[in-house]
């Protein structure tokens, strides 16, 4: 039988309002989920049961009242722990903030609470959010849910493992250069990086960039287009983001995927030539044959996206020199490096160093628009390399290439950042290690809606096949070791740290 906690986000939404499930017994199943498997895994810093249980019970007596019609009503939803929650512990994953306790929710947080969503708890990040594999000095590590002691990626890690779990039904993420991306993949669910602006954001930095953006992690397209419609919805809060633009929040829900023999996929492992193992290039080419074998028309790319890694560094640099001038002298030598590292970037970057990424990074978006003249959608590897340990914080190497910085070896999400298209993480089976592998679908400018469809049309084709299916995480297994998440984590942060000094 399964637990409330195993159901998608949208069989949730339909058995409460059905009243074949209380949002108490959801909670209650979520909240016992977290029990058993966040001692290992370390997904959830932050464990709200006593108000989600309130909120639950709130849920139940609103609809027994003949009320509670949000999309969210009665969902556990798990918040990423860089972003604000009212009366509950954000720390941003580092010590400087252990004890802050927002008066007020960001926006994303308050739009989950206004469709009904119940916040369950915040999740596991990298300090400040930076860097793909989640894991700091105040809480520890996450664990993948597939192999403890390996990478669940990052930055959105906690978040990943929380819904690929089934701690939460639903949660929260954000995404520089791939930190809902590589998660996603990493543990075997749905990440979704929509239109910048799509998903409103008043804490944005600077007035227009592709950086900084919030968006769903979930089990199913489905479940990740319920969750788009609640958070995208236009609000007072969203009036203070330069970049939001007036949409139709309906159009991401009950999605009707295109026949697969309609659609005509272009594909590539490396945009031109970005750092790819060997490994996740057969793994890609045996999905694209797969596809190709369902009646998918296939078109290999030569587009060349090569010049995105250096751009994404500059503007990365400006971002960050933005965000931290005034706070970086109080850091200590065992803050992440990470910060460091892209903080002496900016120092050493001129404007025209910026003014050329812009440049170029326009030039890179026009030639990669044209790209869906001829194409309905593109296809590329999740992530460069399968889920390495936690105690890295990035691989050292790709196929004995030298990694340069915490950045180098995420140039297949970071490109695509820095062109700023609607892309997707989908789960595609597991790979011959047995780790979950992912793959990122691309649409056009603007068409999430429509990018939505064609991944539920490719989650079908995966899901019809054994081979491309991904199990739910065991249990069992999960419990059955101790990989040392949180004091181990937290010591391997540490070392990290000054071992960068």
């Amino acid at each position: 039988m399964t637990d409330p906690c195993d159901l998608t986000a949208v069989e949730a939404r339909q058995a409460i309002l059905d009243k074949a499930l209380s949002p108490v017994e959801l909670v209650d199943s979520c909240l016992e989920r977290i029990e058993e498997l966040n001692p290992t895994l370390n997904a959830v810093v932050t464990v709200a049961k006593e108000s989600a249980q309130e909120e639950a019970l709130r849920a139940e007596k609103d609809l027994q009242r003949g009320l509670g019609d949000g999309l969210l009503h009665g969902l556990p939803v798990a918040i990423k722990d860089l972003q604000d929650t009212k009366g509950i512990a954000t720390t941003y994953g580092t010590a400087f903030y252990k004890n802050h306790v927002p008066k007020r929710d960001a926006g994303i947080v308050a739009r989950v609470r206004a469709a009904g969503g119940i916040i369950i708890g915040k999740t596991n990040i990298p300090e400040m959010s930076i860097g793909a594999n989640t894991v700091n000095r105040l809480f520890g590590a996450t664990g993948n849910p597939y192999a403890p002691h390996l990478t669940c990626g990052g930055s959105s890690g906690g978040s990943a493992v929380a819904v690929a779990t089934g701690m939460a039904t639903l949660a929260t993420g954000s995404d520089h250069g791939g930190s809902l991306r590589i998660p996603a993949c990493f543990s075997g669910i749905v990440g979704h990086r929509a239109t910048p602006g799509t998903v409103p954001h008043e804490g944005r930095t600077i007035t227009q960039t592709n950086y900084s953006l919030q968006g769903p992690m979930a089990r199913t397209v489905g479940d990740v287009g319920l969750l788009l419609a609640a958070i995208s919805t236009r609000d007072r809060s969203s009036q203070l983001d330069p970049m939001s633009f007036p949409l139709d929040t309906n159009s991401y829900l009950d999605l009707e995927p295109p026949s697969i023999r309609g659609l005509k996929f272009g594909v590539t492992c490396d945009f031109g030539g970005l750092l790819v193992s060997e490994h996740v290039r057969r793994e890609f080419e045996a999905r694209v044959s797969y596809l190709k074998s369902c009646g998918a028309e296939i078109v290999d790319l030569s587009i060349d996206l090569t010049d995105a890694v250096e751009v994404d560094w500059q503007l990365r640099a400006d971002i960050f020199a933005t965000q931290y001038h005034r706070e970086i002298d109080g850091f200590d030598e065992t803050f992440n490096p990470n910060v460091f590292s892209s903080y002496e970037t900016a120092l050493a970057t001129t404007v025209l160093d910026i003014a050329r990424a812009r440049r170029k990074q326009i030039d890179l978006f026009r030639a990669f628009a044209a790209v869906f003249d001829e194409v309905d959608a593109v296809l590329c590897p999740g992530v460069s390399v399968g889920p390495f340990p936690w105690s890295d914080l990035h691989p050292l190497e790709v196929d004995g290439v030298p990694v340069e910085n915490y950045m180098a070896w995420l140039g297949l999400t970071s490109c695509l950042t820095v062109v700023g298209h609607p892309v997707l993480a989908l789960p595609a089976g597991l790979d011959a290690d047995g780790m979950p592998f992912g793959i990122q679908c691309v649409g056009p400018m603007y068409q999430d809606s429509s990018l939505l469809a064609m991944a539920t049309c490719l989650e079908n084709a995966f899901r019809a096949d054994p081979t491309y299916a991904v199990p739910r995480p065991n249990s069992e297994l999960i419990c059955s070791v101790d990989p040392g998440c949180r004091e181990l984590g937290r010591a391997a942060a540490v070392a990290a740290a000054r071992a960068d000094q």
